[in-house]
């Protein structure tokens, strides 16, 4: 039996070290972090109960006790809320097919109106849809692709980031977020399999456990063709589409960045041509 609240409690508690914790070291410490019975001190609970909770053995722990163990373990807003979510009173069914995600009319056509690179991405970072501009930027950014997987398994798309080990980092949080508990999802499990085979990053990232969502924020990109070239990247929900998402790069108005891209689209978009995003036909 999966136990995904043991799991998360296990990986944060590692985080902490004693001295974040105002725990005095004294002698060798065999584990990172904290231990289980200074986290059940400091959160006012007795070992045996912490004990049992990381262990699977107590799924029904009060909202109080959660808390204590998130101050404990000083987990953020949002790590906080996949806390209480990983022991919601709410059964889970087991898909035998993966979930269809399919690309409203509408945002299809407003990705094909926009003169930004764009493309529309599903709950775990396939691609959806895409205009010319966004595979002009990136090829990654291709109708079918996936976006997690080029992070961690393409080196052409790895060298595209400098900073490829926040990125990294960010999509791993995000995607911790967005399937909660629901890990049946045979896509989850197709994809996090594939990757944690392929990647010891990914490894790594995914056993740290941490949540996070993406916020619009600015991207560095090291182009063949233009150079480094920052964007900011602003993620937009998509109305009546659960988890999808209308991704769109722009630069900032008047700067050199806003040069290159003008560039990059006269290089890879002939004026007679125009942008025409597809839906994606596989489900996810």
């Amino acid at each position: 039996m999966s136990n995904e609240l043991g799991a998360f409690l296990s990986a944060r508690r590692a985080l902490v070290t004693p001295q974040q914790a105002g725990i005095p070291t004294v002698g060798v410490r065999r584990v990172p972090g904290l231990r289980r019975e200074e986290v059940a001190m400091l959160a006012g609970v007795s070992a045996d109960y912490y004990l049992r909770l990381e262990r699977g053995r107590d799924r029904n722990p009060s909202v109080q006790v959660l808390e204590s163990i998130a101050r404990v373990l000083q987990l953020d807003d949002e790590h906080l809320a996949h806390l209480l979510k990983l022991v919601a009173d709410t059964p889970r069914k087991r898909r035998r097919r993966p979930r269809r995600e399919t690309v409203p009319g509408g945002a299809l056509k407003l990705l094909g109106s926009l003169v930004q690179p764009a493309f529309i991405e599903g709950r775990y970072f396939d691609i959806l849809a895409s205009n010319s501009l966004a595979t002009a930027l990136s090829p990654g950014l291709v109708q079918g692709g996936n976006q997690l997987r080029d992070l961690f398994l393409n080196p052409a798309e790895q060298a595209l980031h400098p900073d490829w080990e926040d990125i990294t980092e960010c999509f791993v949080a995000n995607l911790r977020q967005a399937v909660g508990t629901d890990i049946d999802d045979p896509r989850f499990i197709e994809l996090t399999g594939e990757l944690s085979l392929a990647s010891a990053r990914f490894r790594q990232l995914w056993a740290r456990h941490e949540v996070r969502g993406q916020r619009g924020t600015p991207i560095r990109l090291n182009h063949p063709q233009v150079g480094e070239i920052i964007l900011n990247r602003e993620r937009l929900s998509i109305a009546g589409a659960d988890g999808l998402m209308l991704v769109v790069f722009h630069p900032d108005a008047g700067s050199s960045n806003a040069d290159k891209l003008s560039l990059l689209a006269s290089m890879g978009l002939p004026a007679s041509r125009e942008a025409a995003p597809t839906v994606s036909p596989a489900s996810s």
